[in-house]
């Protein structure tokens, strides 16, 4: 397919901040490749941010925006946030101009604001992926001018015109919800045993406070009960804990900074205790395994509390919040392990929510918007 002008067509996806919003970014930029493969697709992200060492990485160019978020614990630091946002939308402006996209794509992030706006306002086509069940300020308001709004949760009509949701779900790694036949394998790379029940918890790449001190107060009882553990700490958390354990803890417990396979990881759960990013939930969803979401509450507007509602409202999943989980986590999960009932009950749910395609779905929504703008 050309653009008007003859040419291959021209994408800009925009946002990034985290590995939630860059993950998707990068798979419906792949999707876009394999529907076209003659599109020439350019990333926005913000200056100092993960983007723009992960999108180089996959293969893609990105320029950066001088922008930042609101900072909630330092009023100073939000002095030149109009200054940067105004400085954003102009560079914004020029790269649509210099580039002249046939659409663009905002996943969430810093960069998707002043990217959105700039090309709704040069009339270029706009379609906004929104990951969480909870919407931002910015995905609000940049929703009047989108064409399309693709969304992975019910009820998404509170936040955006109705006309205008698609109810796609999240992209996600394929590589990492692809399970199936790899029990045996999983247990190989963890040197564990298939005989025994597993516990899986994983606080994203940065790794997660509460659920490291979570599993810290609750190794013996997991000892205890012959119970083997997949502990995926983090970066930032990985070092102090093998410095205050140990390397080699115990023959039931793996304590990594990093899940490389998390295939093999999934395969090997019996139950999967998680934070609820939306990028995250997706997965879960596909895995479709028992899974207690400790929502972090250190995230915009609370969002990964509301994701983790979404799920517990159709009996596919246990919340445990940020602030019991010390006390609490360990043992529901404990219990959790010992209830095949309650096990294939949420498993069951879980599976009913999976989405899995999205990325294609969404490459192709993107089409659909620079032909009916033609």
């Amino acid at each position: 397919m050309q653009s008007p002008q003859g040419r291959a067509l021209r994408i800009i996806i925009s946002g990034g901040g985290t590995g939630g919003h860059i993950f998707p970014a990068v798979s419906i930029a792949n999707a876009l490749k394999k529907l076209r493969p003659d599109i020439e697709i350019l990333f926005v992200g913000a200056n100092g941010r993960m983007e723009m060492e992960k999108v180089p990485a996959a293969g893609y160019q990105i320029i950066g925006l001088d922008i930042q978020g609101i900072q909630r614990k330092s009023i100073w630091k939000n002095l030149m946030l109009p200054i940067k946002l105004l400085r954003s939308i102009s560079k914004a402006g020029s790269i649509i101009d210099d580039f002249k996209p046939d659409a663009a794509v905002g996943v969430g992030g810093y960069a998707s604001g002043p990217l959105l706006y700039a090309a709704s306002q040069k009339g270029i086509p706009t379609l906004i992926q929104e990951q969480n069940s909870y919407a931002g300020i910015t995905n609000k308001w940049l929703s009047k001018k989108a064409k399309k709004i693709c969304v992975a949760f019910d009820g998404m009509d509170k936040f955006f015109p109705a006309d205008k949701i698609i109810k796609t779900g999240n992209p996600v790694r394929r590589e990492s919800v692809q399970t199936a036949g790899k029990r045996e394998a999983a247990f190989a790379e963890y040197s564990l045993s298939p005989q025994k029940k597993t516990i899986l918890v994983t606080g994203g790449s940065l790794g997660a406070r509460t659920l490291n001190n979570s599993i810290i107060a609750g190794l013996q009882q997991i000892i205890d009960v012959d119970v083997q553990l997949i502990w995926q700490t983090g970066k930032v958390y990985y070092k102090g804990i093998i410095e205050k354990l140990g390397e080699n803890y115990h023959p039931n417990i793996r304590i990594m900074e990093f899940v490389n396979r998390m295939d093999l990881a999934y395969a090997a759960a019996d139950v999967i205790i998680s934070r609820a990013g939306a990028g995250t939930i997706a997965e879960l969803c596909i895995v479709g395994k028992p899974v207690l979401l400790v929502p972090s509450p250190n995230v915009a507007e609370d969002h990964q509390t509301k994701n983790a509602l979404a799920l517990v409202e159709h009996d596919a999943a246990v919340l445990v919040s940020d602030i019991e989980a010390e006390a609490k986590l360990v043992t529901q999960a404990l219990q959790l392990l010992n209830n095949n009932a309650e096990q294939e009950k949420l498993s069951a749910n879980i599976s009913k929510l999976a989405l899995p395609g999205a990325d294609e779905v969404i490459a192709e929504h993107v089409i659909e918007i620079i032909n009916t703008n033609k």
